[in-house]
């Protein structure tokens, strides 16, 4: 540790990403990126943006962007905030909104860079079990016992289980806290989940974050986004414009607008990841895998008779990469990312062999 950190270094535990392993002739399923393209106009969209302009700052409002998902959602621009990736945008949501009295209230079981954001940012938090069969359940996040949460945050579908929650049970949520404000992570939704956007004009304290890196394939972009009331999106921009100006570039900001126009590509896109995913949990299922019901781009399974370790580590092995978390509860599970057919035949054709041993 260096004598030059200020305090809060010494005190992080930095979150850790999915490998990007490089190997040759990988089948990779460990980061759950979209196994399919983007959407050919983006891309038309980032080739002409490749000019002279470059030379220009990009809008610091990102107008056009902001524009274009209104329209998409069926809100007003100045329900739209955007970032470099949604979890800029998260990072601002925790700095600007969730850092409350009563504290930060999520799973245990979630997206690990939640307590790197508290503890980045000082918020208190308290984790809330899931159920054993890792559902979320509503009456948790309810204030009781004299108890209310400051904020509430949680993914839908969650993440690494892929367990969605219906639009009905997020409302609950949203409306049994009006004290807090609620963000729904919505990374995974496009691929079966109810969006929570539909109620953003009927709650004030709601805010819903979605992503470009999943369901439109722009990964390596980085563009994300969140949709609420004009006084959140106000606290989002004034923090946003106190860190960093211009988070988007001019060649983000075309792509990211050609692909939500292309809505076609982005929704056939979609339907061919689930039907993969359909066929990929009936094949593992086949295999004797207890599969979580999944609403997202990867899925959740164990085998009772293998550990999720020693089954990554054959996989591995045979140049075939899942992402396995040693923690408690879910150290026996491997989650598997959604790839192409041919990718999913891999895996299931390694798995055969593995638990058959």
């Amino acid at each position: 540790m260096s004598q030059y950190w200020s305090a809060v270094v010494h005190s992080l535990t930095p979150y850790v990403p999915g490998e990007q392993p490089k190997m040759d002739n990988l089948v990779k399923l460990n980061t759950n990126e979209h196994p399919f393209g983007p959407s050919p106009r983006a891309l038309e969209a980032i080739r002409a943006a490749t000019n002279d302009s470059l030379r220009l700052y990009p809008d610091p409002n990102a107008d056009a962007l902001k524009a274009a998902l209104a329209r998409h959602h069926g809100v007003q621009a100045n329900q739209v905030f955007v970032g470099n990736g949604s979890d800029e945008v998260l990072a601002h949501a925790f700095m600007a909104l969730l850092n409350r009295p009563g504290g930060l209230w999520f799973p245990d079981i979630t997206y690990s860079f939640y307590p790197v954001y508290c503890g980045l940012y000082g918020v208190d938090y308290r984790t809330i079990p899931l159920a054993e069969d890792f559902q979320l359940r509503v009456e948790d996040y309810l204030p009781h016992d004299g108890q209310a949460a400051g904020a509430i945050i949680f993914p839908n579908p969650n993440a690494p289980t892929g367990c969605p929650l219906s639009l009905a049970e997020v409302e609950r949520i949203v409306a049994g806290n009006p004290q807090a404000v609620v963000l729904i992570d919505e990374a995974y939704v496009d691929f079966g989940a109810e969006s929570a956007v539909s109620l953003v004009n009927r709650y004030p304290n709601l805010l819903v974050c979605h992503t470009f890196s999943k369901s439109r394939s722009l990964a390596g972009l980085r563009v994300g986004y969140a949709v609420g009331s004009a006084e959140l999106i106000d606290g989002l921009e004034r923090v946003k414009n106190s860190f960093n100006s211009y988070p988007l570039d001019r060649l983000a900001l075309a792509g990211a607008v050609a692909s939500v126009e292309d809505d076609a590509y982005f929704r056939d896109s979609c339907a061919k990841v689930i039907a993969t995913r359909e066929q990929l949990v009936a094949d593992l299922k086949g295999l004797g895998f207890e599969v979580l019901p999944s609403a997202a781009n990867f899925i959740f399974a164990r085998h009772p008779a293998h550990a999720g370790a020693a089954l990554a580590s054959g996989l591995r092995e045979r140049a075939i990469i899942v992402r396995h978390f040693k923690l408690p509860r879910i150290d026996e599970f491997l989650r598997i990312t959604v790839g192409t057919p041919e990718q999913c035949a891999a895996l299931v054709a390694a798995l055969k062999v593995l638990v058959k041993h």
